[in-house]
Order: structure tokens, then C-alpha cells, then sequence
């Protein structure tokens, strides 16, 4: 594993960016509240929130499910690596920024594959001098890649905390979504956590506001059943209160995640 070092992208970007179509992480960076987006992403997402209002302070609740997760993994479970798969568009408190603050030598790799976050990876994204923060450009159906691609930064004979937020709904089929996450999974040792959060169906408004998203010419995101999102932690010992509302996860009643309805967080641990 190489020494300590700033931010590292691997990775180049092939082709150029496809700004005829909404992309995912943009409009997930515009209900965010974020400047990152073009107008075919702010026309897709306004056209969500039309139909499904509620999907802004879903965002909302799986930021900040995603922080909460990131202090409780650093604090309580003495992890120092993550491995954070579709992380979309730097905003406020990423996964390095929230784990360096409280351990500064963790060390932390960045996966995506949308070209825009890739070409905002180096200014944006930074590390204190004892930890490191690294980009690797690509794409999650090919996890195997992945793996190589952190095993350069991260120690994978120790324990890695596998960050999988809003992903995994992107690939259609729910079998092929398990076998990523296996595979990832696999290659991390005991004592390994897996984070993830989807949307799950149990909204009709909101499944309907996403089939129109999709009629946009964006790429679909597939909800899940609660029963397929829980079995992402199937053979994972579930932290409580186990697959939740994100944003109840270990939450304040105060704060405004609370009002979230159609997403699901959990965190387990690899025995």
C-alpha cells in the first residue's frame, strides 16, 4: 500500500459527457441543493419533485444517514478504511471529510463513473496529511475492477467499511445487484461493514415519479422491495436498529431527515 498521499485519481474519462441526458448523480446533486448539474438534470429532477415532492428530503435524509453511519463506523467500530461505490458529486461532509475529522489517518476511495465528478475529483475532494483520499474512475457493475483499483490505497487484509448509498437501484436486474454487493463484500475481510441505502416501492407516487424519469431518457432506477433491500445484508450482522428509514437511522427527532418515506438505510458487519 502506497504511503500517505492527497488526492489520487485512477481512471481517465472515455468519450465526452452526455449533457442530452439526465445523469443520476447530477440531479441527485441538484435535489441536494448542490451547483453541479446541467438543465436537462435540473428539468428531470423538478419533474420528480412534481410528481413526488417528498424526493428532495429523501436526499436529504440518506446525506445525512450517511454521516451519521461514517461518525458511528469511526467512532464506535475503530474502522479507518472506506470504500465509497457511486458516491456522485462532491457536496458538504463527504465520507473523507466526515472520517478525518475524527480519525485523520483514514483513508478513503472514491468510485464513480460519471465523467463530470471525475473532472471535479481533484479540486474538490482532499485529505488530511496522515490519511488519503483516492478517485477510481469506474463503473459498478464491474466490482472485480474496483477491487483492484482500492486494493492500491486500501489494506484489504483489514477491516474496509463498503459505502453503497442510492446505487444499486440502477441496476435493473435485483439478482445481478446482489452479486455486485457479494462480490465487494467478498473481498473485504471479517470485521468489515457494508452501508447501504435504495428506495424501496412502497411509495406508489413515488415508483410513478420515477417511471416518468425514466421516460426522460435517464437511466432508470429501479426501486426494491423492503424484503430485497434487507437481503443486502443477508450472512451481515445487522447493527440496530437494523434496516430502517434513512432517515431514522440513529437520528435526532429534530432533525428535518425524519419527514423521508421512501428510502431505506442499514449497516452490517462481515462476521
Amino acid at each position: 500500500m502506497p504511503d500517505s498521499e492527497d488526492v489520487q485519481i485512477r481512471g481517465s474519462v472515455s468519450g465526452e459527457m452526455d449533457t442530452t441526458v439526465p445523469h443520476a448523480a447530477r440531479v441527485w446533486n441538484f435535489w441536494l441543493g448542490g451547483k453541479d448539474h446541467y438543465a436537462v438534470d435540473r428539468a428531470a429532477g423538478e419533474e420528480f419533485l412534481q410528481v413526488f415532492p417528498g424526493m428532495r428530503a429523501a436526499a436529504q435524509a440518506s446525506r445525512g444517514c450517511l454521516g451519521r453511519m461514517v461518525r458511528h463506523l469511526v467512532a464506535e467500530c475503530g474502522v479507518r478504511q472506506f470504500l465509497d461505490v457511486g458516491t456522485g458529486l462532491p457536496t458538504a461532509e463527504n465520507t473523507h471529510e466526515i472520517a478525518q475529522q475524527a480519525a485523520p489517518e483514514s483513508r478513503i476511495v472514491y468510485v464513480d463513473n460519471d465523467p463530470l465528478v471525475l473532472a471535479h475529483a481533484r479540486a474538490l475532494l482532499t485529505s488530511t496529511p496522515e490519511g488519503a483520499t483516492r478517485y477510481i474512475h469506474a463503473d459498478v457493475r464491474e466490482p472485480e475492477a474496483i477491487v483492484e483499483g482500492a486494493r492500491e490505497a486500501l489494506d484489504l487484509d483489514r477491516p474496509v467499511a463498503l459505502i453503497l448509498f442510492g446505487i444499486m437501484g440502477l441496476i435493473p436486474e435485483y439478482s445481478r445487484a446482489r452479486s455486485i454487493v457479494d462480490t465487494l463484500l467478498a473481498a473485504l475481510p471479517s470485521g468489515s461493514y457494508l452501508a447501504l441505502f435504495d428506495v424501496d416501492d412502497s411509495d406508489p407516487v413515488a415508483v410513478d415519479a420515477a417511471r416518468r424519469y425514466a421516460e426522460s431518457g435517464a437511466i432508470p432506477y429501479n426501486h426494491r422491495t423492503p424484503e430485497e433491500i434487507a437481503g443486502y445484508f443477508t450472512g451481515l450482522e445487522l447493527v440496530d436498529p437494523g434496516v430502517v428509514r434513512s432517515g431514522q437511522w440513529r437520528a435526532e427527532a429534530s432533525e428535518l431527515a425524519q419527514r423521508d418515506t421512501t428510502t431505506l438505510a442499514g449497516l452490517g458487519r462481515k462476521p
